[in-house]
């Protein structure tokens, strides 16, 4: 689990491509100041696990269905990447909970500065965009922001926007997108969980079947015993 506050910036130095998956060689200091085999680390928004590491490098195993549904499968030798370690129970919770299971991609569709800000547009299916909400959280490559504004329902392209401070422009990739870029996005897991049980029609509860006065039997006599 992660809050979605990213530590630094690594780069892919290496990949190896497999049957059925790959192996990445991913860049880090911070984030292997106390990482262990087996750790996880978030990048760029996906939870991967430490198999190998170095004094200044990790690798991790990275399955079909993680590639077929993310960036990754388009990462290159060079790609920057966000990072971040897992959470620790007592830390403060800056962000918000990611748990590193995108949902899938966006698309940048548009990007407007401002003097402070920049305003990033992006796309969303039809199948994720239930889960995005005016002012909720949502993870962009691993990043918790706030979602700043969002597409009507009734609308036929659906979309949200992220408004991004200069920190978070320079702390993390988001600063380097440009128009068509493509990004991993988690949105936030309470509304996954809201969604879920909406898809399910619940049955309404049995109607309690209330006999008529006159057939209820009346509790038996009680002798009583003059004291």
């Amino acid at each position: 689990m992660f809050t979605g506050l990213i530590e630094e910036l690594g780069t892919i130095t290496a990949i190896q491509k497999l049957p059925d998956a790959a192996r990445f060689t991913i860049t880090g200091k911070t984030v292997l100041a106390d990482a262990h085999h087996g750790d996880s680390i978030a990048v760029s928004g996906v939870c991967l696990t430490v198999v190998e590491q170095t004094a200044d490098s990790f690798t991790a195993d990275v399955m079909e269905q993680t590639l077929a549904m993310s960036t990754m499968r388009n990462a290159t030798v060079g790609t920057a990447v966000n990072l971040e370690r897992a959470a620790r129970a007592g830390d403060r919770l800056g962000g918000h909970i990611v748990q590193g299971h995108i949902d899938g991609t966006a698309t940048v569709l548009s990007i407007t500065p401002s003097q402070e800000w920049r305003v990033l547009r992006f796309s969303l299916t039809p199948a994720i965009a239930p889960l995005v909400a005016d002012k909720g959280s949502i993870a962009v490559d691993g990043t918790s922001l706030t979602v700043s504004n969002v597409s009507d329902p009734h609308d036929i392209e659906q979309w949200f926007e992220v408004s991004l401070i200069p920190e978070t422009l320079i702390a993390t990739t988001l600063g380097e997108r440009v128009v068509g870029d493509r990004v991993n996005i988690e949105s936030d897991i309470v509304a996954r969980h809201v969604h879920r049980m909406l898809a399910f029609q619940m049955p309404a509860p049995p109607a309690f079947d209330s006999a008529p006065a006159s057939s209820i039997a009346a509790p038996p006599a009680i002798a009583s015993e003059g004291l």
